[in-house]
């Protein structure tokens, strides 16, 4: 079948929840993907950072084909032998305290807003059912109904109410807005280093350093969202290293498998996840052994390849490359390591045109927010290959 019929296929029997771009994959390696037509692409989007460590890893995959043989599956019924390396691992990495794994961002995310909720009224004394948290506008932190209840975009509410309640939402990177929500019932400040879904928006030099003083002073517990700027994408292996802080809570997935297998999980101290008993929470593949076994490897690699040093010097050659396109299109080029996105002028007519411009010469990427395209290509990329994708990119964009 060609790329027509799998189209086809795909509007005929699929939910329309989604609007990719008209190419067809069928297979990955590294920053390459080819087409069920045998078109070669490079990928400047890595599955929104999922992919950190390239398209079918071989270390990983062999990890996953070894550990499918053997267990895949226990549930949290029974122990198994890859839970508590990767809590190990990842505890020693992250100088977190306890590790709790799940599957998708928005479980992770879920799980945090129990979490602090419970903490708040066991360990702080807020009234029961009285807890808020705070997050800010524009921000994602997925598709649940809880989620998208403290969402600022439209479209994402629209007809699904009712909503949660709960959630404070205030203007991102203004610290002296989240200390003025502050109130005796605040239990959490919810929000990501990077906005990535909005556009690559960064907050102001030192915005986090000053919501951590604020946290502490009103005994709030900060919650950074690190699902897409965690694990190496803004050079950094946490986002929060730039500000120099650590988080009370860190929420990571997507890359944490390297593109694999869904995994996701939440980073603690002791105090916010030592709330938790027996009953209280739980999910049947949380923390499977194939999950752990792949993640184990995903971070390893990371590592011991150099790709989060390669993010940061990449990152900084991509972005110049791409602020010296002369283009009436661009209003600005901006980013963090290799999360980049380049807003155009809204007279440009959206960026969903260039995007598809851009798959037809060989690159691909995402629109996203209507006139953002958003770059970020898997951290294995050499200099080599961002200068082939800008021959394309300086044209279309130009």
């Amino acid at each position: 079948m060609n790329s027509k019929h799998y189209i086809q296929m795909e509007e005929k029997f699929g939910a329309h929840n989604y609007k990719p771009l008209d190419v067809v994959l069928t297979r990955g390696e590294g920053v390459w993907v080819w087409d069920v037509e045998g078109n070669k692409y490079l990928d400047f989007l890595a599955a929104y950072s999922a992919v950190n460590q390239g398209h079918c890893h071989p270390k990983i995959k062999q990890t996953m084909l070894e550990q499918v043989q053997k267990l895949t599956l226990t549930s949290r019924a029974f122990r198994n032998d890859q839970l508590g390396l990767l809590y190990k691992e990842l505890c020693e990495l992250t100088r977190s305290h306890k590790v709790l794994p799940m599957n998708s961002g928005a479980e992770a995310v879920e799980t945090v807003i129990k979490a602090v909720r419970k903490w708040g009224y066991k360990v702080k004394g807020v009234p029961e059912d009285q807890a808020e948290i705070i997050v800010c506008e524009n921000n994602f932190h997925g598709r649940t109904i809880a989620i998208i209840g403290f969402s600022s975009e439209e479209q994402y509410r629209d007809g699904f109410g009712p909503f949660a309640p709960g959630f404070k939402i205030i203007p991102f990177g203004e610290a002296a807005a989240f200390e003025k929500a502050i109130t005796p019932n605040t239990v959490a400040f919810l929000v990501e280093p990077i906005q990535g879904e909005a556009g690559i928006i960064i907050p102001p030099d030192g915005y986090l350093r000053e919501v951590r003083s604020i946290c502490n002073e009103h005994n709030v517990v900060l919650i950074l969202d690190e699902i897409q700027t965690a694990l190496g994408r803004t050079g950094k292996l946490l986002a929060e290293e730039h500000d120099g802080i650590e988080s009370d809570v860190t929420v990571i997935g997507k890359a944490l498998s390297g593109g694999f297998y869904p995994i996701s999980a939440v980073l603690s101290n002791s105090e916010v996840l030592g709330v938790f008993m027996p009953g209280d929470h739980g999910s049947t593949f949380g923390g499977n052994p194939l999950a752990c076994a792949v993640a184990r490897t995903a971070l390893k690699v990371l590592i011991e390849e150099g790709m989060i040093e390669n993010a940061a010097a990449m990152g900084d050659y991509l972005q110049s490359q791409l602020r010296k396109i002369k283009s009436d299109s661009i209003k600005e080029v901006r980013g963090k390591g290799l999360m980049i996105g380049v807003e155009l002028r809204a007279e440009a007519g959206g960026a969903r045109r260039f995007c598809e411009k851009l798959m037809k010469k060989g690159v691909l990427c995402k629109e996203t927010h209507e006139h953002i395209i958003r770059f970020a290509p898997p951290l294995v990329i050499t200099r080599e290959q961002i200068d082939w994708a800008m021959k394309r990119v300086e044209p279309v964009l130009s």
